[in-house]
C-alpha cells in the first residue's frame, strides 16, 4: 500500500456506550475535514439509525456485523466492536 493511500485511511475506536454514534462519526469527519461538526450535512439520510441499532441491540459476536456507508467524501465502515474506518474517496 502506498504512503498516499495509507494517509487516506483513518481508523478510530467509537464509544459504543455513547447514546448517538452518528454524532461521533460526524465529529471525526469534521476533524478530518478541519471544520465544525455543525457545518456538515445531517447523516440521517445515510444511515437512518442503523448505527444506533448496531450498538444498542448488537447481534451475536459470531455475526461479525458491520455498517458501511458513504458520507461527505468518505467511505465509512463501522464494525460491531466499535472500530470505525474512514477512507477518503474524493
Amino acid at each position: 500500500m502506498s504512503d498516499q493511500t495509507e494517509r487516506e485511511i483513518v481508523r478510530r475506536e467509537l464509544d459504543h456506550s455513547a447514546p448517538n454514534p452518528a454524532v461521533q462519526i460526524a465529529e471525526i469527519v469534521a476533524e478530518l475535514e478541519n471544520t465544525e461538526p455543525t457545518r456538515l450535512p445531517t447523516m440521517y439520510d445515510c444511515v437512518d439509525g442503523m448505527l444506533d441499532n448496531l450498538f444498542s441491540q448488537p447481534p451475536s459476536a459470531e455475526a461479525q456485523m458491520a455498517v458501511e456507508f458513504s458520507y461527505k467524501s468518505y467511505r465509512i465502515t463501522v464494525e460491531q466492536d466499535a472500530t470505525a474506518t474512514f477512507v477518503k474517496t474524493g
